[in-house]
C-alpha cells in the first residue's frame, strides 16, 4: 500500500528503531575509542624491603600459601571464597598470653567465607597469617 507510512503508530515506532540504533553504533563506536585508550601498562611492583634474617623471604606465592593452610584448617575447603585485603607485609604477632613468644614474618590479613559442618554458609571471617621462609607459623582471627 502506498500510504503504509501514514498508519498511526508506525512512523513513531519505525522512528525510535532508527534512533536506537544510531545510538548502540555510537555506543559501540565510542566505548571501543575509551576502552582503547583507557589501556595502561602493568607495573611490577618489587616486594617491600624488610631484612630477611629476621622476616624471612617475601612470600610472593602468599595466596597459594595461605590456600593450603586453609585446607587443613576449614571443614569445607572448596567452599572457601577469601578476599585478600593487601599484599603481606613485614610484622610480628604476640604468642598465647603468659607467654613472651612472638611470631616474626610477613603479616596477611583476608576474610574467608566457607561452609560449616553444618552446611551452611559462615558469612566473611577475618583472619591474620604469619607467614616465614614459605610457611605458615601462625593463623587465626586477629586480636
Amino acid at each position: 500500500m502506498p500510504f503504509d507510512f501514514i498508519i498511526p503508530g508506525r512512523k513513531v515506532w519505525d522512528m525510535k528503531r532508527t534512533a536506537s540504533a544510531i545510538a548502540l553504533g555510537y555506543l559501540m563506536v565510542c566505548g571501543g575509542v575509551v576502552t582503547a585508550s583507557a589501556q595502561t601498562e602493568v607495573q611490577v611492583v618489587p616486594p617491600p624491603a624488610a631484612d630477611v634474617k629476621v622476616y624471612g623471604e617475601y612470600p610472593i606465592a602468599y595466596q597459594a600459601i595461605i590456600t593450603r593452610w586453609l585446607e587443613t584448617r576449614l571443614i569445607d575447603p572448596l567452599s572457601a571464597v577469601v578476599d585478600w585485603a593487601e599484599p603481606p607485609k613485614a610484622g610480628e604477632v604476640p604468642g598465647p598470653k603468659g607467654s613472651t613468644q612472638r611470631f616474626v614474618g610477613y603479616l596477611v590479613d583476608f576474610k574467608v567465607n566457607a561452609r560449616n559442618q553444618f552446611g551452611a554458609a559462615t558469612g566473611k571471617r577475618k583472619y591474620r597469617v604469619v607467614i616465614r621462609n614459605g610457611e605458615v607459623l601462625w593463623g587465626g582471627h586477629p586480636r
